[in-house]
């Protein structure tokens, strides 16, 4: 058990670190980090102690080790968690604003209720192989990311009620070379989920649950629905006009006339 005097020790750790903090961009993910994982687990004791949350806004936690560290409700905003391990990690209901994802390995990981407007994720490790086990994706349940870039593997993942409008989740065309980088999310749980103004462009929809989705305004050209449900799913004013709807189940769904027109 932490010693009151550790605790002590530990609380006057984040007073002493240097701050880095940039409002509104994400976290510049050359810089390398400044503060150890050690200090970090031992700021986790000093909060539980304490009753108070982690608070790092602005640090750079770059490839640290972070495995199953209890961060929820933790103050991340604009940090740089570039290459982090932050397997098994709790991180429901943090602040995750502009904080830099990319690269960080996020497997097991907990993001429901989290707040990651802003932020990047792209190409984050989230299963062990290519072939995904039930439970590797992060869980992302409820979670906010509003104006976020995400680029990323969440096959099977967990987002329902997730908020992703005005989001970059499309493959850019550019530095393609080792073949397409999309968004995939295959026979993930996005019902309810909110993608209206995002930008879809390529993603992997297969076999998703997107019953009561809404994609009001969204780009999803080349996007691949096949066999998605997407039951009362809202699709007004989005731009379906080169999308995948083989087998795409759209009872109820609105918008789809005047939003399909061209797709195959």
């Amino acid at each position: 058990m932490l010693s009151i005097k550790s605790a002590l020790v530990a609380g006057t750790l984040l007073a002493c670190l240097p701050l880095y903090y940039v409002e509104a961009t994400p976290a510049d993910q050359e810089r390398p980090a400044d503060i150890t994982a050690e200090q970090v687990f031992k700021l986790i004791a000093e909060a539980k102690l304490t009753h108070r949350g982690v608070k790092l806004p602005g640090h750079s936690l770059k490839n640290l080790d972070l495995s199953h560290a209890d961060l929820a409700g933790a103050d991340l905003t604009a940090c740089n968690l570039f290459g982090a391990k932050l397997e098994g990690a709790n991180l429901s209901g943090a602040d995750l604003r502009d904080a830099n994802l990319n690269l960080a390995w996020l497997i097991h990981a907990n993001f429901t209720g989290a707040n990651l407007t802003g932020a990047s994720l792209v190409a984050p490790v989230v299963a062990e192989g290519l072939t995904v086990k039930s439970g590797e994706i992060p869980d992302f349940t409820g979670a906010t990311l509003t104006d976020a870039r995400i680029q990323a593997r969440f096959t099977g993942g967990n987002m329902a009620g997730a908020n992703f409008s005005h989001s970059d989740m499309s493959a850019h065309m550019m530095n393609q070379s080792m073949g397409l980088m999309r968004t995939e999310m295959g026979s993930a749980n996005l019902a309810g989920a909110d993608f209206s103004h995002t930008n879809l462009g390529h993603a992997i929809l297969t076999f998703a649950n997107l019953t009561g989705a809404n994609f009001s305004g969204a780009d999803l050209r080349e996007a691949d629905l096949t066999g998605a449900d997407a039951t009362g799913a809202n699709f007004n004013g989005a731009d379906l006009s080169t999308a995948i709807l083989d087998g795409t189940r759209l009872t109820g769904a609105s918008g789809v006339t005047q939003s399909k027109a061209g797709a195959h």
